[in-house]
């Protein structure tokens, strides 16, 4: 058990085995591919890659931005040149994976165009729920996707810039990581409410 779980790779292969388990039991059960097959599948992937999403999101905004100042500038280099990147590799993607699967979910249910829309043409209160959460998760992406990142590049130094450059490209990317953050808690709260109160 201590090999598996010293390695990350053997760690998340022996939970995807565990995950297929589950899927073949679905299968022994007489479960069928049919729409609700693909609406758990799209929605199974919309919470793991939100929860890789959000948990980085809020990985930089209660543990790393706050414990910058503390850290030694001789030991400030490991977090900007090693732990930060991929950090944001798997953030941005996380962010990416949940948008799509959450468009998809949200077509195989039959609300997209609906949610889109804030629920004002089809009058449904679920509807406009989802779509406040949806519109709140489509603005954190394209703050993820087009504000974030190409100013984390600058300030990491991944792209050639200056000292001033950096350090605005940092106070960038922290401020819209932030406003990433306050999106966070009421559009969880939209997409949560959106399935158990007007379901």
């Amino acid at each position: 058990m201590g090999s598996i779980l010293t390695s990350l790779n053997k760690t998340i292969i022996v939970s995807t085995l565990v995950t297929l388990l589950f899927f073949v039991y679905f299968f022994a059960d007489g479960g069928n591919i049919d729409i609700y097959f693909w609406q758990f599948l799209f929605r199974y992937i919309h919470v793991l890659a939100g929860t890789m999403w959000i948990g980085l999101l809020w990985y930089f905004n209660f543990v790393q931005i706050p414990n910058m100042p503390k850290i030694p500038d001789d030991q400030k280099p490991a977090i900007g040149k090693v732990i930060a990147p991929v950090a944001l590799w798997y953030f941005r993607w996380g962010a990416m994976f949940t948008l799509i699967s959450g468009l998809i979910l949200a077509h195989l249910n039959g609300y997209l165009a609906s949610a889109l829309q804030l629920g004002i043409l089809s009058g449904s209160s679920r509807d406009t729920a989802i779509g406040i959460g949806m519109w709140m998760a489509i603005i954190m992406f394209i703050n993820v996707w087009f504000v974030i990142w190409p100013n984390q590049k600058k300030a990491l130094g991944i792209v050639d810039a200056d000292l001033d450059t950096k350090a605005k490209s940092a106070r960038t990317a922290m401020l819209f990581s932030r406003t990433n953050t306050l999106l966070s808690i009421p559009m969880l709260f939209a997409m949560v409410s959106a399935q158990n109160i007007w379901a």
